[in-house]
């Protein structure tokens, strides 16, 4: 069974591997997709995310689509689960900025 979803926030890292995911994809090419979607401000090292990838792979929210075989890097793509898990976050963030606007009065005080 999946892990609960009201467990709390996803870190950065892990949110960004979930977003890049959408679309099959390999290792390296979720680090480049994370640092692009991040204006480069996001770098994941290979250890950060491979450990991000075998946790995800064991919550189901993401799944290999094939083995390293005829040269062919591993993909991986989020499930049904992770998109959850992704949904939930944006409805979390949305809701984070909506109070901080209402205390602080909007992005006018840059």
């Amino acid at each position: 069974m999946p892990e609960s979803f009201d467990r709390g926030a996803l870190t950065e890292a892990v949110y960004y591997v979930l977003l890049s995911l959408f679309e099959p994809n390999h290792g390296y090419g979720i680090m480049q997709k994370i640092e692009e979607m991040s204006g480069g401000r996001v770098k994941l090292g290979a250890g950060t995310l491979y450990g991000a990838l075998n946790t995800l792979c064991s919550k189901k929210w993401i799944k290999p689509l094939n083995e390293f075989s005829g040269g062919r890097k591993k993909e991986y793509v989020i499930t049904e689960f992770g998109k959850q898990a992704v949904y939930d976050e944006i409805k979390r963030l949305k809701e984070l900025a909506e109070n901080g606007d209402k205390i602080v009065g909007g992005m006018d005080h840059e």
